[in-house]
């Protein structure tokens, strides 16, 4: 399931950013050290900010410090102290740059900080909504509404309220569910509890004690999205709580979507890759052992950062035909360890660098990495760093068009490793030819050439692209893996490679 946000969409919330068209809007913070995080400095250069990182490593602390910008939010929603058993809390402190033009200046600066057994802060005024992960505990188990699991239980008509037009057809979209006659209705009278109730296909009501625990959550996080004022901020804890892949997809293109709408300011933790999918690179910042690095990094890929790997060696490259390129000259170099080494991409060169070049600074870590550069990156090659590139202005246009250059001999290995019979290797030629003549961008070779060859999956073509290049240009290989050199496990003799 693809995003339906447009690239358009993105680039149009990217400068309503960097122009501060705002009222009101974090721009940066600073943990000074917060929990396990120290010197760390997010900025928000996206209204919405995906926060991920493996258990432990400090994605809450960030929400939480984005919290404490603002009056509405206790510090101690976040950051209690328990007597004698949180001493380890002096000297914490988190700084701010705030955009709020309710000041004449426009940014202001901001410090929350915790200092003689309480938290000091001049925070300013905010609309801040707070989903924590407590929002998929199901009803029956919620003791606010215990008073509503009776028989006799009743409101007045007055306290029921149907849901708004924007409500049900966002979680339409979510869900996949028309929730148009459903209500919400307040059950104490400062209209701070309430309980949800739905009608099914055959017109029966049902109360919110039924619902799916991720629907109910789903249904009471958006209504109250839509209810908040423009220029509202919302953290979201564990994004992907309760719901299905799809719906959480769904669900981040919903939050751009909203945020475009009413210029509201999202912050999300996850451990789903699938919630970053619709989100640029610079929407996403991961939080790891005390370090915040931004940039889309899987969860392998963040473990590998900190040094807790079972490898012996780390390679990190762009993107994924990288590093199909890369695991291929392995497995055709010979005698390598293959079980000993781990290939990471990082959705970008900058991301690469700055993750090769934090690891090489960082004494703790003991396992070698390598960064493997596309020849057209904008970032030099950096012996002493241990950053290379790849041969060629694009990996997927070099690897094409190498073996392109010999096809007339090589068609018969390029059909077979299509999975086509040696029959069609005259239209495997003809197809590779007027895709090379046709094709503007390099990314969409394999996708353009399994297409033509009657809808051969990319990933079939890419690899078998990639399997006759090694085989037809050994000495590409060698000197690929080469670049690594003295820190290539091997598992053996190394027999030499044959074109």
């Amino acid at each position: 399931m693809k995003s339906e946000i447009r690239p358009s969409q993105l680039t149009e919330l990217r400068e309503r950013v960097l122009k501060q068209n705002y009222r009101k809007y974090l721009r940066k913070v600073h943990i000074t050290r917060l929990r396990a995080l120290t010197d760390a400095t997010v900025s928000f250069d996206f209204p919405v900010t995906a926060i991920v990182g493996p258990n432990g490593g400090g994605k809450t602390t960030v929400i939480g410090a984005a919290a404490c910008a603002y009056k509405s939010i206790l510090p101690r929603r976040f950051f209690a102290k328990s007597g004698k058993f949180d001493n380890s809390m002096a000297d914490w402190q988190a700084e701010y740059e705030i955009l709020d033009r309710d000041f004449p200046q426009g940014v202001i600066q901001r410090t929350a900080s915790f200092k003689s057994v309480r938290w000091r802060r001049d925070a300013p005024d905010r609309v801040v909504l707070v989903f924590g992960v407590s929002r998929t505990v199901p009803a029956n188990e919620r003791p606010e509404l215990q008073r509503c699991a009776s028989p006799s239980f009743s409101v007045p008509e007055i306290n029921i309220k149907n849901l708004s037009v924007d409500t049900v057809h966002a979680v339409g979209k979510i869900l996949g569910k028309d929730i148009s006659s459903f209500s919400q209705m307040s059950i104490d009278e400062q209209g701070r509890v309430s309980l949800l109730a739905g009608v099914n296909g055959v017109g029966e009501s049902y109360s919110e004690f039924h619902f799916g625990a991720g629907e109910s959550s789903v249904i009471r996080m958006i209504a109250e999205i839509e209810q908040a004022p423009d220029y509202s901020m919302a953290l979201i804890e564990e994004i992907e709580n309760g719901l299905h892949p799809v719906a959480t997809r769904k669900m981040v293109d919903y939050l751009i979507d909203v945020a475009s709408r009413k210029k509201i300011q999202v912050i999300f933790t996850t451990h789903s890759e699938g919630a970053l999918e619709a989100l640029p690179d610079y929407a996403v910042w991961a939080a790891l052992d005390g370090r915040v690095q931004q940039g889309k990094l899987d969860i392998e890929a963040l473990r590998s950062i900190t040094g807790n790997v079972d490898s012996r060696l780390v390679l990190y490259v762009e993107d994924d035909f990288a590093r199909d390129w890369v695991e291929t000259c392995l497995r055709y170099y010979g005698n390598v360890a293959l079980d000993a080494i781990q290939v990471h991409k990082m959705n970008g060169s900058s991301t690469a660098v700055q993750v090769q070049r934090a690891r090489m600074e960082d004494p703790s870590i003991s396992v070698e990495s390598f960064c493997y550069l596309d020849g057209d990156a904008a970032e030099d090659e950096d012996e002493n760093s241990h950053i290379v590139k790849l041969p060629g202005s694009s990996p997927e246009l070099h690897v094409f068009n190498t073996v392109l250059d010999a096809a007339e001999e090589l068609a018969p290995k390029i059909a077979l490793a299509l999975h086509l019979p040696t029959s069609q290797q005259a239209e495997v030629l003809r197809i590779s030819k007027e895709v090379a003549m046709s094709n503007r961008d390099p990314h969409l070779l394999f996708v353009q050439i399994g297409d033509r060859l009657g809808f051969i999956a990319e990933s079939i073509a890419r690899s078998a692209f990639l399997s006759i290049w090694a085989q037809h240009v050994p000495s590409e290989v060698e000197s690929i893996v080469e670049k690594i050199g003295e820190f290539l496990p091997v598992s053996g003799p190394r027999a030499p490679l044959l074109s």
